[in-house]
This record gives C-alpha cells, structure tokens and sequence, in this order.
C-alpha cells in the first residue's frame, strides 16, 4: 500500500494598496514575509498560518489575503479562485525593504490629516487604570486630608482645572481613568481602532520617549511632558492651589 502523502501545508499570499503601506509597520519584524511591488499593489507572501490569522493581519484595512492553490488565488473559504498568481515580481524580506513613511502632521488636530485618522473603538479588554483625571474643585479638600504614604508614590500635573495623576496605586477619587499602552495613556474600556497604530504614532511624534500621549475618546490627544510631572505631596498641592484662580 502506498504511503499517505505529507499533509498540505497552505501557502498564503496576500495584497495591499501602495497608499496603505504605512500600516505595514506592525509586521516589519516578521522576518518569514517576502514583500513585491506591482504598481500601486503591494504582493506579499510567506505568511505562516497562525501569522495569517493574527490580529495584526485582521486589521489592517484595505489587506486581502489569499491562499495559493495551484498557480491560483483563493480568498478565506472560497471555492472558485479570485485571480492567477502574479508572475515576475522581485521578491524581498519585508524587513529589509519596507521603510516605515509618515503623512505630515496636521498641527491644528494631533494625529489627523487627510491620510490616516486616528480613532478609538470600544475594546472588550480589561487593562488596569495607570492614570486618573480629576476636577481639583471636587477633591481638594480630601487630598489635604491623606496620609503621606498614600501621595508619595504618585505623579501629577495639572490641566487646566484638572490634575492628572500616574502611579500605581491610583487614589480613590472620582474622575476618569486611563490604562498606559506603549506611551499613550487611553481611555479606560477603549483601544486604537487599528492597534498596529499604537508604535507608529510613537515613532512618529515621541520618539525620544520623554512625553505621555493623552488621548480623549473622539480621538483628540494631548502630549505632555514627562519632565512636567512632579511628586504628588500636600506641600506641592498647596502651593498649586494657592497660585491657580480657579480654587
């Protein structure tokens, strides 16, 4: 009897409008990805299959991955091919040639421009709260009130009528929460709507790493200094209080 032959392994080939490239940073490492350019469509191939199916892949938009089944192009499930396979591409690890590129900033809304808008989703993670924004009005008679040991593991730093606190543990003040993701500081219960634009925008506008990206829920954000933050102690909310008119 002959033997059974060697389980298909599936080749998966996938494309992506050159306009789109940006997003690809999130998959640059992935040293298995070969990477072909065919006028305005960007080929790759290579993927593994659990690659395939990785979140960084589901969200990229505009991406159609295929599988390769005898010279031809499957989509997910289908049964009849979407196209021939394309012929005569120059093939290169995705690594070494893509270059991570940048639509120029709109100064007057952080992070929007007419190429990528930034938007954040409802996510179904639970994250811990890393910051906590308060009305000083609301809690300036109950900070005064707390022990030191509660204070001096916190950072703050005031925003108009508001203080910002980071540390771990947080107060137990009313306000709203924020959970820390490579340099940003989101509103708790939401993420990126593409999460590959997590480190580009870091890359992009906080490369040194020295500010903490403040991001609001319609996608507005507010860069703040690290170097702005001070210990939070009595003292030093005394001395605000007594230098801002809106106590």
């Amino acid at each position: 009897m002959a033997e059974d032959s060697p389980k298909h392994i599936k080749e998966f080939w996938a494309e992506l409008p050159r306009a789109d490239e940006d997003f690809l940073g999130s998959i640059r490492d992935w040293k298995n990805v070969q990477i072909a350019l065919d006028d305005e469509i960007i080929w790759l191939k290579g993927f593994t299959g659990e690659q395939a199916v990785s979140p960084e892949i589901q969200q990229l938009p505009n991406f159609l991955l295929y599988e390769l089944r005898d010279g031809l192009l499957f989509r997910k499930d289908a049964l009849v091919p979407s196209k021939k396979v394309r012929t005569a591409l120059l093939w290169t690890p995705i690594d070494k040639t893509l270059r991570l590129t940048f639509p120029s900033s709109n100064h007057n809304f952080f992070g929007i421009d007419e190429k990528i808008e930034v938007k954040l989703k409802p996510s179904e993670e639970e994250q811990p709260a890393a910051a906590l924004l308060c009305s000083i009005p609301e809690i300036k008679d109950t900070i005064i009130a707390l022990p030191k040991f509660k204070l001096e593991k916190i950072d703050w730093i005031i925003i108009d009528d508001k203080a910002l606190f980071l540390g771990n543990p947080l107060l137990s003040f009313p306000g709203k929460t924020f959970w820390s993701k490579d340099g940003h500081l989101l509103p708790t219960g939401f993420d990126f709507e593409f999460k590959n634009l997590s480190c580009l925008l870091q890359k992009k506008y906080n490369a040194s790493k020295d500010q903490w990206l403040l991001w609001s829920e319609d996608g507005s954000v507010l860069n703040i200094n690290k170097e702005d933050l001070r210990k939070l102690s009595v003292s030093s909310f005394r001395l605000t209080e007594k230098s801002q008119e809106w106590i």
